[in-house]
């Protein structure tokens, strides 16, 4: 897969109405407990996988795909055996 243009897809992102990006990465198999965000937050997976739980259903995410998590939406996520890399962008907080 080529490598994927991180300011591009942030881009993409902002015209969507995200405001802030960050790239974070994880190591093999690291979890995150089920939490909530008060933004809407979407992460476009750069590298590996992550396998995230939310309202009962289970997905898995792999190198190029996106996932959106909607406001104050419990879920969990694990990530795969390779670990995971990916772009976070968060929504503009309407709370000021």
């Amino acid at each position: 897969m080529a490598m994927m243009n991180v300011k591009e897809l942030e881009k993409k992102l902002r015209a969507e109405g995200f405001a802030r990006f960050f790239t974070w990465q994880d190591g093999p198999n690291a979890s995150y407990p089920e939490h909530t965000h008060p933004v809407r937050t979407a992460h476009v997976i750069l590298d590996g996988q992550m396998i995230l739980t939310s309202e009962g259903r289970t997905r898995t995410v792999k190198a190029g795909e996106r996932l959106d998590v909607p406001a104050n939406t419990a879920h969990s996520a694990r990530m795969g055996p390779e670990g995971c890399r990916y772009l976070v962008g968060e929504e503009e907080s309407s709370v000021r």
